[in-house]
């Protein structure tokens, strides 16, 4: 009884992992219930291929000593598992692929990446910590408001160990949809790359929905520029070189900071503080919240906006949707971009993206660079894996590059 039941058990198991497999490898919308199982599945499988096949291979192992392959249903699961494999093999090669094209957007603008794939960090894609590099954690950058469920007003510091001063420093806006997501969770690789590199990197949680209802998010954000700029020094930061990166809609709030200093009607009992950046890298961001382009379809975000994060429509207050969306603050004293987005997202199509650069490419004054990395789910950067390393390097050498042209315009004026 063992073999034909365990062959049945390998057969089943083998088709969901062959459906997770080609899930890598197509892009797929307007999915309805199945679009979450869908991301997870292309989003956890893809980035970490290598992986999927070992513990598959493992558990073939184990389904053949239970006699599984002596059975038809165990024959057929070792077809279905070694096309799986194969699909797994395309996706890790089409990660490695996109390296070429990154290096290649990069040189257009005098950019030069080392693609180099650290090895270690692959095989451990979810351990973060790096020898001379320190985290502190939960550091208060104001007092909780309303809405604030707790631990909203807090901020963790990725800063190397050693002792120093003016360093560059970037903020790392965590995603969620605006109602979930921590400080914690998101930009790990980034900042601790980052930090071994010597900047120090502050990670804000903000208030989120359904307890705050927006601007109350991208206010936080803004609260978190302020005391950064106010307290940058006291962790060997340079006030005057903040830079702002987040994913989804970290990267929402990330390009929206960035593209409204001074705006004082996000910056309430602060007016006055200087909250603009540097520069700014935002992933996979949501840039329109009233879709101008009719990008989305069937899979609109208005109902969720309307309900949970805004809670009005944008017939009742159209100026606040507009105000809420980067594409229409796009301005010609905009800072650097940095536009980032995978070609596969599913949770936010890779055409607002592109809506997004062409606008900031009309109107601002600085360099604006996007980079599309072929196969990218959303989230592909929040842990190691091949695609999150050589897009961590790409940032890292725009930010060094717009780091750089600071302090030799600093040092002409000395």
């Amino acid at each position: 009884m063992i073999g034909p039941m365990a062959g049945w058990i390998f057969l089943f198991v083998s088709l969901v992992g062959l459906a997770f497999s080609a899930s890598t490898l197509v892009r797929s919308r307007s999915l309805g219930l199945l679009s979450a199982p869908y991301f997870f599945s292309a989003w956890i499988t893809g980035e970490l291929a290598l992986h999927h096949i070992a513990w598959q291979a493992a558990a073939t192992v184990v389904f053949a000593a239970f006699g599984a392959l002596a059975t038809a249903p165990g024959v057929l699961g070792l077809v279905a598992a070694f096309v799986g494999w194969g699909c797994l093999l395309m996706a890790h090669q089409r990660a490695i692929a996109s390296a070429p094209a990154l290096v290649s957007a990069l040189a257009e603008h005098g950019l030069e990446v080392d693609s180099h794939v650290d090895l270690k960090h692959l095989a451990r894609p979810f351990r973060m910590k790096r020898a001379g590099v320190e985290r502190i954690s939960n550091v208060a950058y104001g007092e909780r408001l309303s809405g604030d469920r707790g631990r909203r007003n807090l901020l963790d510091v990725v800063h190397p160990e050693a002792p120093g001063e003016r360093r560059p420093v970037l903020v790392q806006i965590h995603g969620g949809g605006w109602v979930i997501g921590d400080k914690e969770q998101q930009g790990q690789p980034l900042m601790h790359h980052l930090a071994e590199r010597g900047w120090v990197c502050f990670a804000p949680n903000y208030r989120l929905s359904p307890q705050a209802t927006f601007p109350d998010h991208i206010v936080d954000v803004k609260r978190a520029l302020a005391w950064v700029r106010a307290h940058a020094a006291d962790y060997g930061g340079d006030p005057d070189f903040i830079c702002i990166t987040g994913g989804s809609a970290g990267g929402h709030l990330a390009a929206l900071a960035g593209l409204t200093a001074g705006d004082e009607s996000l910056q309430p009992g602060f007016e006055q503080a200087d909250t603009s950046v540097a520069a700014c890298v935002p992933f996979y961001g949501v840039y329109d919240f009233v879709d101008r382009h009719g990008i989305r379809g069937r899979e609109a975000m208005a109902p969720f906006l309307e309900s949970r994060v805004l809670k009005c429509s944008a017939a009742e207050n159209p100026e606040l949707w507009e105000n809420a969306s980067p594409i229409t603050r796009v301005r010609e004293d905009a800072p650097p971009f940095l536009v980032i987005h995978g070609s596969h997202d599913s949770l936010v199509f890779v055409e607002e993206a592109h809506a997004f650069v062409e606008a900031l490419r009309e109107k601002s004054n600085q360099p604006v660079l996007y980079l599309e990395l072929d196969g990218g789910q959303h989230a592909f950067d929040t842990f190691h894996s091949v695609r999150s390393a050589q897009t961590v390097r790409a940032v890292t050498a725009f930010l060094e590059r717009v780091h750089d042209e600071y302090t030799g315009r600093a040092s002409a004026d000395d």
